[in-house]
């Protein structure tokens, strides 16, 4: 039979020298060394910034990740989630702010509208918009459309499909409203059916009506072609168009919409109430500066202007709230994650009381353990991060992609994800890896 250390000097010397079995004799306590130097961990009083100490302590930090597969995966799983939360909630939030506020920018923030100001100095006069108003404004630069609207006082009059029969007075009590040509483009009219009326029915005081689609739904109208006709009190007028939708005037669609002229001629109407403008992209600010002095010359004062507020500061706000929101989630799966971390790694401390035992019998010392518990956690904590922000952009990618959206992801969220990971896992390893260091030697190894 050849002993343990003739096994460990390896074969014998051709020779059959001593100088042979002492090689193999320091080859044999070599290879002892190396294994118990892998139990006990680093040496005590050996620092952990470099060399093999900092090797070992990794090398046995992923041993211990790698040991159950199972239970990283689900470990790993809390982080993931966590960090997939936060990056997606967050780029789907500056995404959609984005948006929101591109839409904003579109529609509201190229309205203006000017009106009289009720509120004059004691005194003066009261100031009317002329009619022409719509021309004189078209001269500015950025002004891309432009007419008036007024509502129209009709007393008790009643609006109805047919005539009454008899003096019987069925009908409607709707909205009439009037309006110049040029009014449907300058609050992005869309219609239904038929056709807006034009210059010419407004110089010509045409007895022809455009319908909101609610007030032709209430008066039981819904095609033009075969030159439907409405009543307002006992005054006939074919009705030539029905809006399907607007910007920025919604009582539109609740309304019987006449020519100026025609409510001229025939309510006697003094003057428009207000002048709708749709200025281009960016000149909204600029155009309600020069509108009164455009409109009245000799008395801008007397005219008040209603124009939408920075871009800047509500695309500002709009992203400031929805991140608020979405960073709130995302710090809230963060949290179960790192309690996923926590609660794992303690479970693993108490399952490994045996061989921390051993360890500190083999002279490792208390930071070490917690090192290596610490290390584990961190790992698990970054793979986590790394696959959740793996998870978070292909998200926010994807429901852009579906959406037709330009995807808005922020770099340094991007790029710091993984390591917040880290320092996640950093943080819910702490408890463990102290509990861990406190188990004394003798006590681990008499409980195993």
């Amino acid at each position: 039979m050849v002993s343990w250390r003739t096994q460990q000097a390896g074969p014998p010397d051709p020779a059959g020298g001593p100088s042979t079995s002492r090689r193999g004799r320091k080859r044999g306590r070599l290879a002892l060394a190396g294994v118990v130097r892998r139990i006990a961990g680093p040496r005590r009083g050996k620092r952990l910034t470099g060399g093999p100490a900092v090797r070992d302590l990794l090398d046995e930090a992923l041993a211990g990740v790698a040991a159950r597969p199972t239970r990283l995966i689900l470990t790993t799983l809390g982080t993931v989630l966590g960090i997939a939360a936060l990056v997606g909630t967050v780029g789907l939030g500056q995404t959609a702010a984005g948006q929101i506020t591109q839409l904003f920018d579109l529609a509201a923030a190229t309205r203006v509208v000017v009106a009289p100001d009720d509120n004059g100095q004691e005194g003066e006069a009261a100031a009317q918009l002329p009619w022409d108003s719509p021309e004189r404004l078209k001269r500015l630069n950025g002004v891309d459309a432009a007419g008036t609207v007024s509502q129209v006082d009709v007393g008790e009059e009643l609006v109805r499909s047919v005539a009454g029969l008899d003096g019987q007075k069925d009908g409607h009590k709707l909205q009439v409203m009037a309006a110049s040509a040029g009014l449907f483009d300058a609050v992005r009219s869309v219609l239904k059916t038929g056709r807006f009326f034009d210059s010419g029915h407004d110089q010509r005081a045409d007895p022809v009506v455009v319908l909101g689609k609610n007030a032709a739904a209430r008066l039981g109208i819904n095609r033009v072609d075969s030159q439907p006709a409405v009543f307002i009190g006992d005054q006939a007028y074919t009705v030539i168009g029905i809006l399907d939708s607007v910007s920025g005037k919604a009582e539109l669609l609740d309304s019987v919409i006449l020519p100026n002229g025609t409510a001229k001629n025939v309510y006697d109407l003094k003057a428009p109430d207000s002048v709708e403008i749709r200025t281009a992209v960016g000149a909204a600010q600029l155009i309600a500066k020069q509108a009164p002095v455009a409109i009245d010359p000799n008395q801008p004062s007397a005219l008040k202007v209603d124009a939408p507020p920075q871009q800047g500061g509500v695309r500002k706000d709009v992203e400031s709230n929805l991140n608020a929101l979405f960073l709130l989630l995302g710090a809230v799966a963060l949290l179960v994650g790192g309690l996923g971390i926590a609660n794992v790694t303690l479970l693993s401390v108490l399952e490994r009381v045996s061989e921390i035992g051993l360890r500190r019998a083999l002279g490792a010392a208390r930071r070490h353990v917690a090192g290596q518990f610490l290390v584990e956690s961190v790992i698990v904590g970054f793979l986590g991060g790394l696959l959740g922000t793996a998870v978070g952009v292909l998200l926010t990618v994807g429901v852009s992609f579906m959406r037709d959206w330009t995807p808005i992801l922020d770099s340094k969220l991007t790029f710091g994800a993984p390591l917040l990971g880290a320092l996640i896992g950093l943080i819910a390893g702490t408890y463990p890896a102290w509990k861990a260091s406190a188990i004394q030697p003798i006590t681990a190894l008499r409980g195993s």
